[in-house]
């Protein structure tokens, strides 16, 4: 099964959710065929739709002056960082595909990150019983949130590369604030060539999923997405 890949680099946050939903009616229309998008924000949050705005704990006037954007989407879960040096996916993927199966979607995106650590840099990964997520020990790695519209899917997962680990101390992350986070910058003790972990992220998405990655430019992305 062939999955549309595009590396978008630095891309807002708006611009970004209204390429996903241009690409997820395309893909409800069956006119495109599966898309995984990756790239990075600039320094922003979100509140999931059933978030609690007290897990934003940094001062409004102190985000504002740090050009802080926060969002409130359609997405499960709680209030979520992204920034530079995160590698954020959205994959618009119709899980008529895939059995019609959410539980077993998230545990592929799981499994895609615990896959990778462990097999690229030995770093033993898991899930958390009680957090979606993959999790090193009681520290969260890789986020996921999702949203589902007529069995496809949006918005996706966010794996802590180079991030700044300082910037989510502006927020109990996913609305949990007895656990940390981390990041492969932290763990392995240097900086991480970004493109290869792309790469990385590409091959263990795909075995995770069983499809043939198809890679695209932007400027392609874009004329197909309308």
């Amino acid at each position: 099964m062939p999955l549309t890949v595009s590396l978008l680099g630095t891309i807002d946050y708006q611009e970004a959710l209204h390429l996903q939903e241009r690409l997820l009616k395309l893909r409800q229309q069956g006119t495109i065929n599966d898309v995984l998008l990756l790239l990075e924000h600039p320094p922003t949050l979100t509140l999931g739709l059933k978030a609690d705005g007290s897990n934003i704990i940094a001062p409004q006037e102190a985000l504002k002056a740090r050009g802080v954007q926060v969002f409130k989407v359609n997405r499960g879960g709680d209030v979520t960082y992204h920034g530079p040096g995160q590698i954020v996916g959205y994959p618009i993927l119709d899980l008529k595909g895939f059995g019609r199966d959410v539980p077993g979607y998230f545990r592929r995106i799981e499994e895609t990150f615990i896959q990778l650590m462990q097999k690229e840099y030995g770093i033993q990964a898991g899930r958390n019983a009680k957090y979606p997520g993959v999790w090193v020990g009681d520290d969260k790695i890789t986020a996921i949130g999702c949203s589902l519209k007529r069995w496809v899917t949006m918005h996706g997962f966010a794996f802590n590369v180079n991030t700044d680990l300082d910037h989510f101390q502006w927020i109990h992350p996913c609305g949990i604030s007895d656990k940390g986070v981390t990041s492969l910058h932290k763990i392995v003790g240097c900086p991480q060539n970004l493109a290869v972990v792309h790469e990385q992220v590409i091959k263990y998405f795909c075995a995770a999923f069983d499809v043939e990655p198809q890679i695209i430019d932007t400027e392609t992305l874009f004329q197909m997405a309308g």
